[in-house]
C-alpha cells in the first residue's frame, strides 16, 4: 500500500489539527504537546489526530543504532488515546516514506486529512534527509495555508524531558527519574515463562516474564513493583539480572509476587516498577540470599504502602 493510500483511508469529516512523531514512551513532554494539540482542535472545532510509526525510523535508516523502545506499539496507542486525541494513524516507516520530501508529505496531509493545524515539538524535523526544519516548515505552512505551532521542550530539574533521557535513566537504574519524566510508573508487559525453580527451592517462588528483545529494561538490580494480573493488583519484589548466586549467564526478569498462590505459567501480566531497592549481589550461599530477600520484601512493602495507585 502506498503512502497516499495509507493516508486516504481515514477520510475525516471536518478539518484537522495534527501532530507527527515517534512518541516513544508518551512522556510528559509528549503529553504537553498533545494538550496543545487538543486545545487547538477544540478552539477551532477541528478533530485532533496523531501520526506515528509502526517501527522506529532508525530500524530502516540505521538499524545498528536503533534505540530500545520504552513502549511497544499497542502500549503507545493506548497511551495516546488516553490523552484524548480523536484519531491515530500508524504508518509503516518505508523507503517511500523516508524519501518523501517535507513539502510533498504535508501536501498529502492537506489533501487526504484536511489538515488546517500542525503542532510539532521543538527540534522536530520532517522529510527526506531531515530537510523539514522549523524554518522550512514555517515557509510551507504559509504557502499551504495551515497554522504551525512549535511546542518548546519541557524541562524537569533543568533537564529536557525526552525519550533519550528516559532510556539513559533506565540504563542507570534511576527509576525515580524515569517515572518523574513519564508522569506515571514505568511498566513492562509480557507472558510468564518457565524458570529454573530456584526461588521455590528457597521459599520465595518467582515467575519469569518474557519481554520483547528490543525493550528498554532498567539496570540490573532489585525493584519494588506492582503487578496487575486478571484485574487484580499485587505487591512484588522483582530481580532484573543474571542471579549471580546461582551462576546464571542469561539476563532474566524474576518476579516474586507477595500474597499470591496459583499457576502463572503462560499468563500475561503487567509490572509497574516503583523504586529501586538495591543493586544485584552475589551471596555466598542460599541462606544469605533468603535473609536478603526477606529484607527486600520488608523494604518494598514500606515503599509500596506509601505509593499511590
Amino acid at each position: 500500500m502506498s503512502l497516499e493510500q495509507e493516508l486516504a483511508g481515514l477520510k475525516p469529516k471536518s478539518e484537522t489539527a495534527l501532530t507527527i512523531g515517534v512518541f516513544d514512551g508518551v512522556h510528559l513532554g509528549h503529553r504537553r504537546l498533545l494538550g496543545v494539540l487538543n486545545d487547538k482542535a477544540e478552539s477551532n472545532d477541528f478533530v485532533s489526530g496523531v501520526i506515528t510509526f509502526r517501527q522506529h525510523p532508525l530500524s530502516l535508516l540505521k538499524p545498528e543504532a536503533i534505540p530500545p523502545f520504552i513502549t511497544n506499539l499497542p502500549q503507545k496507542i493506548k497511551l495516546l488515546k488516553d490523552e484524548g486525541v480523536d484519531f491515530i494513524i500508524t504508518l509503516p516507516f518505508t523507503f517511500e516514506l523516508a524519501q518523501t520530501g517535507a513539502r510533498h508529505f504535508l501536501s498529502l496531509l492537506k489533501k487526504n486529512l484536511k489538515m488546517s493545524e500542525l503542532v510539532l515539538g521543538q527540534d522536530f524535523t520532517l522529510g527526506r534527509n531531515q530537510e523539514g526544519d522549523a524554518d522550512l516548515l514555517a515557509d510551507i505552512s504559509r504557502d499551504m495555508h495551515f497554522e504551525l505551532t512549535i511546542v518548546p521542550h519541557l524541562k524537569i530539574d533543568s533537564e529536557i524531558v525526552s525519550s533519550t533521557a528516559i532510556r539513559k535513566a533506565l540504563a542507570d537504574g534511576d527509576i525515580i527519574k524515569v517515572n518523574k519524566m513519564l508522569g506515571r510508573h514505568f511498566s513492562l508487559e509480557g507472558r510468564i515463562i518457565s524458570g529454573g525453580g530456584k526461588g521455590t527451592e528457597i521459599g520465595f517462588p518467582t515467575a519469569n516474564i518474557d519481554v520483547e528483545p528490543l525493550r528498554a529494561i532498567p539496570a540490573d538490580g532489585v525493584y519494588a513493583c506492582r503487578i496487575f494480573l486478571d484485574g487484580c493488583k499485587y505487591n512484588s519484589v522483582t530481580n532484573i539480572g543474571k542471579c549471580p548466586t546461582f551462576g546464571k549467564d542469561e539476563r532474566t526478569i524474576e518476579i516474586h509476587i507477595m500474597d499470591f498462590e496459583g499457576d502463572l505459567y503462560r499468563r500475561e501480566l503487567k509490572v509497574d516498577i516503583i523504586d529501586r531497592l538495591r543493586s544485584e549481589k552475589c551471596f555466598s550461599n542460599s541462606e544469605e540470599l533468603k535473609k536478603q530477600i526477606a529484607r527486600d520484601i520488608k523494604q518494598a512493602l514500606a515503599i509500596l504502602e506509601n505509593t499511590d495507585k
